[in-house]
């Protein structure tokens, strides 16, 4: 046995009221960012957020890693190319060989001269050598 009551015999239907936001709401890609910065700020719970916002948290989770995907490469580190060093000059024994030398013999000792030899430099070694074997 079948036990109906119908309206019209004066028995009581449930209805439901539904509050708070519809289904298949359309969120501007604005409203997505503030949420989701608001959800990043220190302190924020995901869950508080979204309640107050009237959004699903797993939405807003959703909504976060969409946004990290879409955002560009973090730039936090930069490689370091070196440039190419300079050269460097050639060692005066590496000129010596190229130039024509003077080669003196003073007091058992070999003094080679090479072009572009300080004068300054070259007085005071003769005059160290003279002193030595005097």
């Amino acid at each position: 046995m079948v036990d109906v009551n119908d309206d019209a015999n004066g028995g009581y239907r449930r209805v439901e009221v539904l509050t708070g936001p519809g289904r298949r709401r359309k969120w501007s890609d604005a409203d997505k960012a503030s949420i989701v910065a608001e959800t990043l700020e220190p302190g924020a719970v995901v869950a508080e957020v979204a309640r107050r916002r009237q959004v699903c948290p797993q939405q807003v989770f959703a909504w976060r890693r969409e946004m990290r995907a879409d955002a560009p490469a973090r730039t936090d580190f930069v490689p370091i190319v070196p440039a190419l060093a300079p050269p460097k000059p050639e060692p005066a024994a590496t000129v010596a060989r190229s130039s024509p030398a003077i080669e003196l013999q003073l007091a058992g000792a070999m003094l080679r001269i090479v072009p572009g030899t300080d004068t300054q430099m070259l007085t005071m070694v003769l005059r160290a050598i003279r002193a030595s074997a005097a």
